[in-house]
């Protein structure tokens, strides 16, 4: 242990000219990629806390059937922002952030390669949100026609409607910028030695990422913009009345939105793919299957779009074309599913609270998947359209998805980050109340939309109370147990309640990479040498002396 504090000493010493600003301007100025993901993180947490008092609003009015807490009106506006912040404010800046925390120390390189536009991009997120939260007090209320921004229905929005196009048009630009960055940087800036087929798991779920989202975010700029005309400059794309149609906008909104939903899960199979080999303490199976498994399915998801509007209407060809595409999914799904599970087999498992939530990922999105197959069935989509099973559906892809994966990577790296180490009781306690709360919220909802109860209303019939009211208890709690988390991170974060330090540099006795390579913390400049990486750095299995120290502090 002396050995790593005398190195770490010798680092800090070495960058003692180097180091951060003090105050509030080392934050507003910074250009380093570890405090821009640190703040990236801030406010996607930030976000997660605002859209889920926005979701308890939601689920407090269907509690019981018949009008409650707040009027039809505010219950669309509810809805319509907790989407749009939990996806473009909560699950895309925290894999930002833990893209700029992790890619630039997995593949050996300083910094982003283009640190002011990491800046920039990131100090312009406040503002985006802030004027999209802004529009709740505004004459007319926030954007209430749901976050697909449907026309001709978001067009009656009030005052708020360019706002909402404003702030869609910031988060798209924050987005193009940190994909060109996180791109530029992967593909020129990797230490010798590490070839495409070498870098780690989640460096390739978060090139293919920033593919797609330099892909498909100007196609939303376009039809935003194309809103914008037809509310304000007398054109008509999407006015029938103009010679225009609504359903163009549908087609175009999700060309971009299918697309987006592999942008807020990629970066997930990244994590999985890196906690399941360390705790497992294997190799992962089938590396070079997993990376074609991924960029199968980007492609894929750029001809599945119209599986969202069966109903509109289309050719019986469009119905069976898109059917089928999107069943084609679940073939390189299931490559990934099988490889994990493969790589868990006759390992020397253990369960610390990363494993525990990338394990209950891989259930858990295995559902949502499932009942995404069932959704992609044309005359079965018919039944299930606008209801609550689509609601579980996407829930479960998204919460035990995405952001269990998040919770996952925090748990992994925040030692690596902090240099202390979280609290394993309490994090076990996060986990497994996250995980019964989580099935209490969206599994119910299966039910009660095979039922028929419709999405996006806040009234319903009283055969589905009994559901109701289960996922409202479920969203409740799920909600209070994330502060166990949050105070749990916040003291590795601040030193609260005597958390150890003096953690080796691999603090997982299965982890490898380079990430495991410099202390912890990781200094505030890493790899400015580009290091020398042996073949067991990037694929062997360790059992390091500084992973045996662990369990002796443990």
């Amino acid at each position: 242990m002396a050995h790593h504090d005398h190195a770490h000493d010798d680092h800090a010493h070495d960058h003692e000219h180097h180091g951060p600003e003090k105050g509030i301007m080392r934050w507003i100025k910074t250009t380093n990629h570890k405090d821009l993901g640190t703040l990236y993180l801030f406010l996607a947490f930030t976000m997660f806390f605002i859209g889920g008092l926005m979701s308890l609003v939601i689920r407090a009015e269907l509690f019981h059937p018949g009008l409650q807490f707040v009027d039809p009106e505010f219950f669309n506006q509810m809805t319509t922002m907790h989407a749009l912040v939990m996806i473009f404010g909560g699950v895309m800046p925290a894999w930002v952030g833990l893209a700029n925390w992790m890619v630039p120390m997995m593949i050996g390189c300083s910094d982003l390669a283009l640190p002011r536009v990491n800046n920039w991009g990131f100090w312009i997120l406040p503002f985006a949100f802030s004027m999209l939260i802004g529009t709740l007090f505004m004459e007319g209320g926030a954007p209430a026609g749901g976050w697909t921004m449907y026309p001709p229905l978001v067009l009656q929005t009030g005052n708020a409607f360019p706002f909402l196009i404003f702030a869609v048009h910031l988060m798209g630009i924050s987005s193009i910028t940190g994909a060109i960055n996180v791109a530029v940087t992967i593909l020129n800036m990797r230490a010798p030695g590490m070839s495409l087929l070498k870098m780690p798991l989640f460096v390739w779920t978060w090139l293919i990422t920033a593919y797609l989202l330099i892909a498909v975010m100007p196609v939303l700029a376009g039809a935003v913009t194309m809103l914008l005309t037809d509310k304000y400059f007398l054109t008509s794309f999407f006015s029938g009345a103009g010679g225009g149609d609504p359903v163009m906008f549908q087609h175009i909104f999700w060309f971009f939105g299918h697309p987006e939903v592999y942008i807020l899960i990629l970066p997930a199979f990244g994590i999985v793919s890196t906690i399941i080999p360390t705790f497992a303490r294997k190799q992962l199976f089938g590396y070079d299957s997993m990376v074609y498994a991924v960029a199968s399915i980007a492609f894929l998801s750029f001809i599945v779009w119209a599986h969202h509007m069966f109903t509109v209407g289309m050719p019986l060809a469009g119905e069976l074309f898109f059917m089928f595409a999107t069943m084609l999914i679940a073939v390189p799904t299931g490559v990934k599913v099988f490889n994990w599970v493969a790589t868990m087999w006759k390992g020397s498992m253990t369960f610390e609270t990363p494993m525990l939530f990338a394990l209950a990922f891989v259930f858990l999105f295995t559902i949502g998947g499932f009942s995404g197959l069932m959704l992609a069935i044309t005359p079965v989509d018919f039944q299930y359209h606008d209801t609550y099973f689509v609601v579980a559906h996407f829930h479960y892809v998204l919460v035990p998805g995405a952001v269990f994966a998040i919770l996952a990577g925090v748990y992994y790296w925040i030692p690596k980050w902090t240099g202390r180490m979280y609290n394993e009781t309490w994090g076990k306690i996060h986990f497994w109340t996250s995980a019964v709360f989580i099935n209490l919220t969206f599994f119910p909802q299966h039910f009660a939309g095979l039922a028929g109860m419709q999405r996006r209303v806040p009234d319903y019939a009283v055969q589905f109370v009994d559901w109701n009211v289960q996922s409202t208890v479920g969203a409740f709690g799920f909600f209070i147990v994330q502060f166990i988390f949050i105070i749990n991170m916040l003291a590795c974060c601040y030193g609260w309640f005597g958390r150890k330090q003096g953690l080796p540099d691999r603090v997982w006795d299965g982890a490898h990479g380079l990430e495991w390579t410099v202390p912890s913390p990781a200094p505030y400049h890493t790899f400015e040498e580009p290091p020398v990486i042996s073949d067991n750095e990037l694929t062997a299995v360790h059992d390091a002396v500084d992973a045996l120290d662990h369990h002796k502090l443990s």
